[in-house]
């Protein structure tokens, strides 16, 4: 009878378990998130990549705004170490033609861009001057010679304040400059008007490797120094471009006194760097320049 008893119990028992096992669901079961929370996950990884990978690709730096409050903007190309910077339209309407080379410059190498070595990154500020070019234009937007009027673009050479911005950079700078026969406004310190300073603070960011400003007129590639003499990587480079475009290179520009010249400040900051002057107020001559351009990118590959 005992024996039956303990059957009895010891079956109870087994099915109890039996049934606990089946019905239990533990508190602790492992979180498995939703279909919606995966996808905003994957989705929030995505704009993150995105973010990144436009940062690496960035192709256009505004480095500071003018007097009036227009951008002065960089344009990069290329993802290299080496950086060549071309600058034109530092006297904005007065010498329209640099801006315009620049704008050449661009589409050159957006259309062609295996000419850009590897190593190289090529940076183009095609106006330093937006407010002096929108005197001439009334807009520092991008032109076309076609845009440009007829008659005198003096006023157009200073900017918003009535500065040579040639004359503010800190090289033998002067409150009054020269421009030939005239007396101009260098600023009232060096680096006063927001247009050389932009450029002094992108100099100090990225120490290019080389600089070529254009300017107009004149005819010819001249070697930047400020009491130091040329040095021998401003020489070669001045040489180098002089003999691909065809224009006559010089050592130094000796035509009048110059104070406050930004090639000269860039010699001062050990920068090799040239001024190359068009011939004229009006043609790019971009078949010269381009040759210029492609010597530059075999020397610096």
């Amino acid at each position: 009878m005992y024996m039956k008893t303990l059957i009895t119990l010891i079956v109870v028992a087994l099915i109890g378990l039996g049934a606990y096992v089946f019905f239990y669901t533990p508190d602790t079961e492992e979180y498995t998130p939703s279909v919606t929370e995966e996808q905003s996950t994957m989705e929030e990884d995505t704009d993150t990549m995105d973010r990144v990978v436009e940062v690496e690709k960035e192709t256009e730096t505004v480095i500071g705004t003018s007097v009036e409050g227009r951008d002065i903007t960089a344009y990069h190309y290329g993802e290299g170490n080496t950086e060549l910077l071309f600058v034109g339209g530092i006297h904005g309407g007065y010498s329209w033609n640099t801006s315009l080379v620049a704008y050449e410059l661009m589409d050159y190498l957006e259309k062609e861009s295996e000419v850009i070595p590897e190593t190289v990154r090529v940076t183009v500020i095609p106006t330093l001057n937006p407010d002096g070019l929108a005197t001439l234009l009334g807009s520092a937007d991008r032109f076309s010679a076609n845009d440009v009027p007829e008659g005198n673009t003096t006023a157009a050479r200073f900017n918003a304040n009535d500065v040579d911005l040639n004359r503010n950079f800190d090289c033998d700078w002067q409150e009054t400059g020269k421009w030939q026969n005239t007396d101009v406004s260098g600023g009232s310190a060096p680096f006063s008007e927001p247009e050389a300073e932009a450029l002094r603070a992108y100099i100090g960011d990225d120490a290019p490797d080389a600089v070529v400003v254009w300017y107009s007129a004149g005819g010819g590639v001249f070697a930047s120094s400020c009491h130091n003499g040329v040095s021998e990587e401003t020489l070669a480079l001045t040489e180098l471009y002089a003999e691909a475009s065809g224009y006559t290179a010089y050592e130094s520009f000796d035509f009048y006194t110059i104070t406050g010249d930004m090639v000269n400040w860039l010699a001062k900051e050990g920068i090799p760097a040239v001024s190359v002057l068009l011939t004229t107020h009006t043609d790019t001559e971009w078949s010269r320049n381009k040759r210029g351009i492609d010597a530059l990118f075999a020397t610096y590959k």
